[in-house]
């Protein structure tokens, strides 16, 4: 076991709270799991040295006021965690009717007890953060959508770090039969910084859920998170995922099909650049009939940085009739980048349509010289060329605000990464 991993065990030994069954549960395990190291699968391509080093700590300065950043023709029911702690200042005072959020602290005992058995019951036990962020999260911010109910504006849940700065933040969403709302999870981190964000999502009966992960942050940060989803009977969910690299990127997302007929859309796309590293874990895991899952991943890599993707379908015994396609896309412009890639099929029933599909290229150099000559720069040329890879997804995007506003950022990443 690292120093860190003890460190974090004894700070959550001294935090007594509502969550203290859960926690308990999640000390006992971390108490017998390893550190990993290359021989361990899940995190075989990526180091954690950076996080043993990490002099981040926890600050808790109410002085400190850190805002998300705007989004040009947007609103959204903002939620900050400024550094781990909610910042009730920035909520909406007045929520649409049929939305509510809360604090666990503010809730009434059956409610506490109700928020406890769902608590990490979505997201597996085998994530060692996710384990992690059940220890040291002091608090979890409870989302409820009421049955029926179709809440227009998006809830827009931010992350925001200072410099120098470790969070834990958790969050728990439960979407109503037949209820809508869309999520967008925001990690802002500034200097070097350690988090680890955790998002669990139970979606009912014909609920939809529209969901996005923006992590554009970069440099000496590490972030670490999850987001995990549960589909009942007939649910629907889109998500999009869009990340950076840093010194330590990890996502790990789970999509279970608990209910018959649900639909799943992941559409995940990452820009690395310098030495920057970028891991997705991706389950989906199809345990009744008739569940359908389309997953699309693309990657461009730059520079010395590495993208590290895992794309796994499990379809249980019981799940006839399932459809089921992962495809990932990556995209080289230098020499000494990496990408590891490992998409997986598991199936276990006789009557489904599976595929999946993993492809690596090098820009065309032919056509990127061409263009030179044209008179267009060099750095033009490449966006011109690498745009279109990633704007397929940007275009699948429900919300047409977010995609005007991601489209600039992606646009100017592009700029930034060069061909070596």
């Amino acid at each position: 076991m690292s120093e860190w991993l003890e460190s974090a065990i004894t700070r959550a030994q001294s935090i007594n709270d509502w969550l203290a069954p859960k926690r308990a549960n999640a000390l006992e395990l971390l108490s017998t799991t390893k550190w990993p190291t290359r021989k361990t699968e899940a995190w075989r391509y990526t180091p954690l040295r950076v996080v043993e080093r990490t002099k981040a700590k926890s600050i808790d300065d109410a002085a400190i006021r850190l805002l998300p950043v705007a989004i040009e023709n947007f609103s959204a029911i903002e939620l900050a965690f400024v550094n781990g702690k909610l910042d009730e200042s920035q909520l909406t005072n007045a929520l649409p009717k049929g939305l509510s959020i809360s604090l666990g602290q503010n809730l009434s005992d059956s409610e506490k007890a109700q928020a406890l058995s769902a608590f990490s019951t979505t997201k597996p036990d085998r994530h060692l953060f996710g384990l992690v962020n059940d220890v040291l999260a002091q608090d979890v911010v409870i989302i409820t959508v009421e049955a029926g109910a179709e809440i227009s504006e998006p809830v827009r849940i931010s992350s925001l770090l200072s410099q120098g700065a470790e969070s834990h933040t958790r969050v728990q969403v439960s979407l109503g039969e037949g209820s809508r709302l869309s999520v967008i999870e925001d990690i802002q981190a500034q200097g070097e910084s350690l988090s680890t964000a955790f998002v669990e999502y139970n979606i009912a009966a014909k609920a939809h859920l529209e969901h996005y992960r923006f992590a554009l942050q970069t440099g000496t940060n590490v972030s670490i998170g999850g987001s995990h989803f549960s589909l009942k009977d007939h649910a629907k969910m889109h998500s999009t995922i869009v990340s950076f690299g840093s010194d330590l990127s990890r996502l790990d997302t789970d999509i279970i099909h608990a209910g018959e007929f649900a639909d799943a859309k992941l559409n995940a796309m990452h820009l690395l650049d310098g030495k920057e590293l970028f891991d997705l874990h991706a389950t989906v895991e199809h345990a009744m009939p008739n569940g359908t899952t389309e997953e699309n991943v693309r990657g461009i890599v730059a520079d010395r940085a590495r993208s590290v993707f895992n794309g796994r379908i499990h379809i249980h015994r019981d799940a006839q009739k399932t459809l089921a396609e992962l495809n990932n896309r990556n995209l080289l412009m230098s020499n000494t980048a990496e990408i590891n890639t490992k998409p997986e099929l598991e199936i276990y029933a006789d009557d489904v349509r599976c595929a999946h599909g993993a492809t690596v290229a090098e820009i065309d150099k032919q056509a990127l010289y061409y263009l030179q000559t044209r008179g267009v720069s060099r750095s033009k040329a490449q966006v011109m060329l690498n745009f279109g890879f990633i704007n397929e997804l940007i275009d699948l995007m429900p919300n047409a605000a977010l995609a005007e506003w991601v489209r600039p950022i992606i646009r100017e990443r592009f700029a930034q990464m060069e061909v070596k």
